[in-house]
């Protein structure tokens, strides 16, 4: 039965979500001033970012397990003070190597405590309008780079890059700390399975996080999560790169993240929609198949309009279909290991996420273009697809126990 508190949650996670993202991943802005004033490389000051991400995912499967026994509201407020604290060492820092722990580690280690136990709180919630309400959730997310990144630029602008990391981080902190303690466990979900005479409850089991891992539905789950994942983080990443290749502007090529980011927020409006009305797996199907189109797409376009116009199709479909992963593992996992199962896929998905810069700059400087880039990028994003076509059809698993085989 869905709880008008689960809306409450919804809105709370969103801004979070905004908060926690936005400051992570406003380090773009930060680089050319650190590397001005203190010297350090760029390839150093992004290599905050690479561990980052490495943390994030391992973080965010200790995350989601620890949600599954203690709440996600712990794990929250937790996570922002090592997000503040993190960012304000970071801000100090005038060593590389202490930056590169900071960032990469603290910082990174909290982004992972967001994903996973906001979205199994929020999924346990809704029984209707479960797809519609995790897809706002991760508006949250979506909304970070456009609120967020600018307010830091005009930070640096005004009291330069080390005390506007600082701000940041007490601004990030005292906001997502109280936000925080609006967050509640679903009331079917607080560990108990109904007895069969609906008259009691009894303790529902634990499985063990290998027993869940084994799950085929877990591994079908995490495989086209990484799949999905690896198809989209090459082109997303190389893109600037590749229009600027074409005669694009630094300013105008940049300018195709705000197009693709803005699509996504429609995205995951309209994907989260259509999947209360027509089905998860359908939905989720029909937007990786998108996005190999429109990955492929890219070997023949090189003009800005065209840029722009793919960033549409690809924000749309990739922004829609990342927040429905959630949603298809409670069609087959109960409520009190969300945390656990959305732990692991996250972690799988930051695994292909870290293959497509990598992979992507060794095509172009093998080959000396991005052509085959995209076209192994909409093979992955195609193979994804037929991988998701294996999931049985979702039925309601019971709270006490997983859904079988």
């Amino acid at each position: 039965m869905e709880r008008n508190y689960g809306w409450v949650i919804v809105g709370a996670g969103a801004l979070i979500t905004c908060l926690a993202m936005g400051a992570m991943f406003a380090l773009p802005v930060y680089l050319q001033p650190m590397a001005d004033e203190t010297g350090w490389s760029r390839a150093g000051i992004s290599g905050a970012m690479t561990i980052g991400f490495i943390v994030m995912g391992v973080a965010g499967f200790l995350w989601g397990t620890l949600t599954d026994r203690i709440g996600a509201r712990p794990v929250v407020l937790i996570a922002a003070v090592t997000l503040g604290l993190g960012l304000f060492i970071a801000s100090r820092a005038n060593d590389l190597l202490v930056f590169q722990i900071a960032y990469g580690g603290l910082v990174g280690a909290s982004g992972g405590a967001f994903f996973a136990p906001l979205m199994a709180t929020v999924i346990g919630w809704f029984d209707k309008h479960r797809s519609l309400a995790v897809s706002l959730v991760s508006l949250g997310g979506g909304v970070a780079p456009m609120v967020i990144t600018p307010l830091a630029t005009v930070l640096i602008e005004q009291m330069g890059w080390r005390n506007a990391m600082m701000t940041t981080a007490l601004v990030a902190t005292v906001l997502i700390l109280p936000t925080a303690m609006l967050i509640r466990r679903p009331p079917a979900s607080a560990g108990e399975a109904p007895a069969a005479d609906g008259t009691a409850a009894v303790p529902a089991e634990r499985p063990s996080i290998a027993s869940v891992f084994r799950k085929p539905q877990f591994i079908v789950l995490a495989g086209v999560f990484f799949l999905c994942c690896a198809a989209h983080s090459g082109p997303i990443f190389h893109t600037v790169s590749y229009a600027m290749l074409c005669g694009a502007s630094a300013l105008a090529a940049a300018s195709i993240y705000s197009v693709e980011g803005v699509a996504g927020l429609f995205g995951r409006l309209i994907f989260g929609v259509l999947a209360d009305r027509l089905g998860v797996k359908r939905v989720i199907i029909g937007g990786l198949v998108l996005q190999a189109v429109g990955i492929y797409t890219y070997i023949y376009i090189g003009e800005l309009t065209q840029f722009y116009m793919l960033a549409v199709v690809l924000g749309l479909a990739y922004g829609g279909v990342m927040p429905l992963y959630a949603v298809l593992a409670r069609d087959y996992f109960p409520a009190h290991v969300m945390g656990t199962v959305l732990g692991g896929i996250t972690m799988t998905s930051s695994i292909g996420m870290a293959f497509g810069p990598v992979g992507g700059g060794w095509i172009f400087d093998t080959f000396g273009d991005y052509q085959w880039l995209y076209i192994s990028s909409a093979a992955i994003g195609l193979a994804a697809a037929l991988v998701a076509l294996t999931f049985p059809r979702p039925s309601a698993p019971q709270e006490g126990q997983l859904q079988p085989a």
